[in-house]
């Protein structure tokens, strides 16, 4: 007697469908599972077993062999459960073949036959989609998930025993509707709130309109983590295919609430200082889970003091900020992951803090500035945008009633500049900080006077060739928020007082 059912396994953020072949015939009695089965996975059988006995159907004593084809791609979690069991009893003759065809099952077994939800159900779903299945039936948390993908019928079970049912045509259950739900109002702190600190609070808008990695310098106190987390505020909406894209990562990484199929915030990620590599590029045990770097794509990623965090991580991020994704190599497996965020960085000018600070001498010893600096490299720091300088707030600032420009004005302006940015690109580049260097040409083009300026610039700041393509793409930026259709001289002039030379920030 055999079976064979449809189910998926997630792999990076993709998904690729997987066969479950059931094989119920005569020897010991026994249930084995192949097909390069994690633990998690082997550990099926025992759920299948007690599931199928306590739904009050039929668990055969004969010697049963389930097979996951392809049999050289890994198989990880519990998201075979549904699919195994199905195939078991369909081999067994009490449900009709049939009735699984044209289907795909999602979801973890518990011992009594109910069903939990599974990492990943959104991409499983697109890749049923993609092979022309018309039916994904799934557990009932993952359901809304499931359904954002449209031409695909997502049926919501919530046991083994109603899926039977179901499958019997003794149960008549409902294809779950396509909702995509509204943006959420955001938490975010307001910009009003920052005192002072119009330089920097400039930066920041000119970051948020194009997309540009940004690393703030000044004393403890000064505000600059304040200012970090005022930028979800001034941030356009995600459109609703990133939206796609961040549900698929926080579904995979399992940090997707049932309550919200459909992620509409940009992710703000915040890791701290003691972060490992594999925590913030990505890995773990079998096939690699998203890092820090995917799990802010299409939002941003803050690190606060900077230069606490490993060298080795930092070195990490290098290719992931010029090429906007990373590929993830291990033993027998390699994942690309996407990475398109803004990184937005945080420091000290010293140890102590107080480097140049007209109020409070610095501590520091020379050779400790020194090694202090050292810990951010340089092709490291000449992939940062905009520099900026954050200093302490005067008395005035501090005493002062009256608060700065609210969130909601900034946006305006931010979304209006992203507009331009994408009536101006075709394909999937959306910002100006994704262009390349040939996109750079044709769109970055500046008179007589601005490059002159520009010259005089490249000696005084002694910009290497990446530095002055990203000094371009700020001008860029900063014209698009003045509605300006090219680049003015008054426009480079601004994005050079941002490209301070790292070695003078650092």
């Amino acid at each position: 007697m055999f079976a064979q059912v449809l189910s998926a396994a997630p792999y990076g953020i993709e998904a690729r469908l997987v066969e479950v072949q059931c094989d119920v015939g005569p020897g010991l009695p026994g249930f084995a599972i192949v097909g390069l089965p994690e633990k998690e996975v082997s550990e099926a059988r025992e759920r299948v077993r007690s599931a199928i006995r306590n739904i009050g159907l039929t668990f055969p004593q004969l010697r049963i062999t389930a097979n996951l084809a392809p049999a050289d791609l890994k198989k990880e979690g519990a998201g075979f459960d549904l699919a195994l069991a199905v195939a078991l009893l369909v081999a067994t003759g009490q449900v009709a073949a049939e009735k699984t065809r044209d289907a795909v099952f999602l979801g973890e077994l518990a011992l009594d036959g109910g069903l939990r939800p599974v990492r990943g159900a959104l991409s499983m779903a697109l890749a049923a989609r993609e092979a022309g299945v018309g039916r994904a039936i799934v557990a009932v948390p993952s359901a809304g998930e499931a359904a954002l993908v449209d031409e695909l019928a997502v049926y919501p079970v919530a046991s083994l025993s109603e899926t039977v049912a179901f499958l019997r045509g003794e149960q008549v259950i409902s294809a779950t509707p396509r909702t995509v739900p509204e943006e959420e109002p955001g938490d975010w702190i307001d910009l009003a709130l920052v005192r002072g600190q119009e330089h920097a609070r400039r930066a920041l808008e000119i970051a948020a309109a194009g997309a540009h990695h940004v690393v703030m310098v000044g004393p403890p106190g000064a505000g600059k983590s304040l200012l970090a987390k005022c930028l979800p505020g001034v941030l356009p909406p995600l459109a609703f295919d990133e939206a796609l894209e961040v549900t698929r990562i926080h579904s995979v990484a399992g940090l997707l609430s049932p309550d919200r199929p459909l992620l509409r915030r940009r992710p703000f990620r915040s890791p701290h200082h003691t972060v490992s590599y594999a925590g913030m590029v990505g890995g773990g045990h079998g096939i690699p889970s998203p890092g820090e770097i995917t799990l802010a794509h299409n939002g941003v990623l803050f690190l606060d003091e900077l230069p606490e965090f490993d060298r080795k991580v930092l070195e990490a991020l290098r290719q992931p900020l010029e090429d906007r994704r990373i590929t993830v190599v291990r033993a027998g497996t390699a994942v690309t992951f996407p990475a398109s965020f803004m990184l937005v960085g945080a420091m000290n000018p010293c140890p102590c803090g107080h480097l140049g600070d007209p109020l409070r001498p610095c501590r520091c010893r020379p050779h400790e500035v020194v090694g202090y600096r050292k810990r951010l490299s340089g092709p490291f720091l000449d992939r940062v945008d905009l520099f900026v300088q954050v200093p302490r707030l005067t008395r005035e600032e501090l005493l002062g009633e009256g608060g700065g420009e609210p969130s909601g004005a900034v946006r305006r302006r931010v979304a209006a500049a992203r507009e331009a940015q994408q009536s101006r690109f075709t394909g999937p580049t959306r910002t100006n900080a994704e262009i390349g260097p040939r996109e750079v040409r044709r769109t970055c083009r500046i008179g007589p006077e601005a490059k002159a300026l520009l010259g005089r610039a490249v000696d005084h700041f002694a910009l290497t060739g990446r530095g002055y393509v990203r000094t371009l793409k700020v001008a860029l930026t900063i014209a698009d928020l003045a509605g300006a259709a090219t680049i003015g001289p008054e426009h480079l002039a601004e994005a050079l007082q941002y490209r301070a030379f790292p070695e003078e920030v650092a």
